[in-house]
């Protein structure tokens, strides 16, 4: 008898193989049987008329603070996602001095939008070293599987003091030192290295992330320490200002220690060609003998825009001021007041500098989120507020106003910033098909006042596969092995990913026409009543981590059988590694 049959699937393997009908048995964490299954099963699911995929693996997400108290590390888990990697973008917790820790709770809430007095009050801190967060990590029982990365910003701070934190340069003595806290976090566990060289990223003070302006000396000096321990991925969110520089440093390291490079590769409305220019770069350095690839996004990187929202269009205006101090209960009184809304929308207030004109005035790129009862992640030029206004005579703000007032106060207007700049949205699908590229930038856990895309995972089956109305969709067994087996091998996680004998069972079972998600919402569920925005999903009817089942029909089961992975796995049979 097995552990586990599910019985009359259809099976998108994660190979990439069209489906077929067939049963999956599971026995002590593994798939044992695949194909045609006699033996009865201590539990049974009959998956008659749905999909049977591997679970999901996640190979950008920032729960770093929040698996040391969070055993579901929602909204992620509601997803049919198995395994998040972690420790991305050069934040993390560990490293940490003592007298460090408010200041990379400061970092990590500015650069990652989560909630500074959520991670104060529930970070512990039984670590400093890496390998001891590591230690702490593994204590804690979860849903799934959980793998991080050894962050720069943390690093660089450990060893540097205020000279890491103020990005002066590091000296040789610094690098080495650097170099081996990397190779001691590896050879605990870490999965690879990060980094952060954008000036998106900031701390608190206004400072760019400690490692932004690092030399190539200090990148490969610090890479160099992934060579000596013999494996790691060494992570990177870049501006590529000058993306041939950067390229220089990063295939001659991956040529020279034969590891991967992975960098986050997204489409800017200041340069709309720019990533092309990126992909013939890294087919270049590929074509050299360097193991780079582009992380890339299935829909445009955007913010949710909302009364509760770290941002929207009012935040600036007095009127809203004089009321943004109090409970949305309240707050919602005076909003829905007709002399609150003339005083607001009367009021004068010039756009801001920077980026802080499109989020309070970019009408032309703000939309409804929610159009005749479904999400519209892909609007269209006439879809915007600023055309909606012209059609109806009116200012955009007051569009955005009545739209923000929809349900009770908990309407949205989407934002879109990046991965927008061509309205067919073609180029996403065209990212997806380039051999250089694996799917990613959920952010799962991050962003947590503006952005929900840890539905990434789900959404690439509604929209791309079943419902994407105007271009290219793409096939389910493409997206499936997408987010399973291609992910998980960019990280060298080569035991999952793939439904086959000797495979990690970690499953799910999907009604596939009944897929769909849910608008986001506001909630306040963090410690010290943090706020985030999560989105649900509805048609994963099971998900299943290590032969266990963990949610049915949306709903946790209370089992908790993920556990830390430490270092890379190893697969037990060829066509996982191929």
């Amino acid at each position: 008898m097995h552990d586990l049959v599910i019985r009359n699937g259809m099976l998108v393997d994660g190979t990439g193989v069209p489906p077929r009908r067939a049963d999956v048995a599971v026995d002590a964490g593994l798939v044992t049987q695949v194909g045609e299954v006699a033996a009865k099963g201590r539990r049974e699911i009959d998956a008659a008329g749905l999909i049977v995929t591997p679970g999901w693996v996640d190979i950008h997400t920032h729960y770093d603070g929040q698996a040391t108290w969070d055993a579901y590390l929602s909204p992620s888990c509601w997803h049919g996602v198995t395994t998040v990697v972690m420790g991305n973008c050069g934040v993390g917790f560990a490293p940490a001095r003592p007298d460090r820790h408010d200041w990379l709770i400061g970092l990590m809430e500015s650069v990652e939008d989560i909630p500074g007095a959520a991670l104060a009050e529930g970070i512990k801190w039984d670590w400093e070293t890496f390998p001891e967060y590591m230690d702490s990590l593994e204590r804690k029982p979860r849903v799934l599987d959980i793998a991080t990365q050894a962050p720069h910003g943390a690093i660089r701070a450990y060893v540097m003091g205020e000279r890491g934190a103020r990005n002066e340069p590091a000296t040789p003595e610094d690098i080495v030192e650097m170099a081996k806290i990397t190779r001691e976090a590896v050879e605990a566990g870490a999965l690879g290295f990060s980094t952060s060289r954008t000036q998106l990223h900031r701390a608190k003070d206004g400072e760019a992330m400690p490692g932004t302006f690092a030399g190539a000396d200090e990148m490969i000096g610090i890479g160099e320490a992934l060579g000596q321990a013999g494996h790691g991925v060494f992570e990177m969110a870049s501006d590529m200002a000058i993306p041939e520089d950067e390229f220089a440093w990063m295939t001659a390291f991956a040529a020279k220690t034969g590891l991967p490079v992975t960098y986050g590769l997204l489409q800017s409305p200041g340069a709309p060609d720019k990533w092309r220019d990126m992909l013939a770069l890294t087919d270049k350095a590929r074509a050299e003998g360097a193991n780079i690839t582009a992380q890339i996004a299935c829909r445009p990187t955007g913010m949710v825009l909302g009364w509760q929202s770290t941002v929207h269009p009012f935040v600036r205006k007095s009127a809203y001021r004089a009321i943004a101090h109090l409970p949305f209960a309240e707050r919602l009184v005076h909003l829905k007041d007709p002399a609150v809304r003339e005083a607001i929308l009367s009021e004068d207030a010039p756009p801001p500098p920077g980026i802080g004109a499109i989020l309070t005035h970019g009408f032309k790129t703000m939309f409804r989120l929610e159009r005749n009862g479904q999400l519209d992640y892909e609007p269209r030029a006439e879809d915007s507020i600023a055309a909606e206004a012209e059609r109806a005579g009116c200012k955009p703000d007051e569009i955005v106003y009545d739209m923000l007032m929809e349900n009770d106060g908990r309407g949205y207007i989407y934002l879109p910033l990046l991965n927008y700049a061509q309205f067919n949205f073609d180029h996403i699908a065209e990212m997806m098909h380039h051999p250089a590229t694996v799917l990613s930038l959920s952010d799962g856990g991050a962003h947590c006042g503006v952005i929900c895309d840890a539905s990434f995972p789900t959404y690439m089956l509604t929209h791309w596969v079943r419902d994407r109305a105007r271009g290219e969709r793409l096939s389910l067994e493409k997206v499936v092995s997408m987010q399973t087996r291609d992910t998980a091998k960019l990280y060298g996680l080569n035991d999952r990913g793939v439904v086959a004998p000797g495979m990690k069972a970690d499953l799910n079972v999907i009604d596939f026409e009944a897929l769909s998600i849910r608008a986001p919402e506001m909630v306040f569920d963090l410690p010290a009543d943090g706020r985030r925005l999560v989105q649900r999903a509805d048609g994963y009817r099971a998900t299943v981590v290590s032969g266990v089942v963990t949610f049915e029909n949306g709903e946790a089961t209370g089992d908790l059988p993920g556990k830390l992975i430490r270092g890379p796995q190893a697969s037990p049979v060829a066509m996982a590694a191929e």
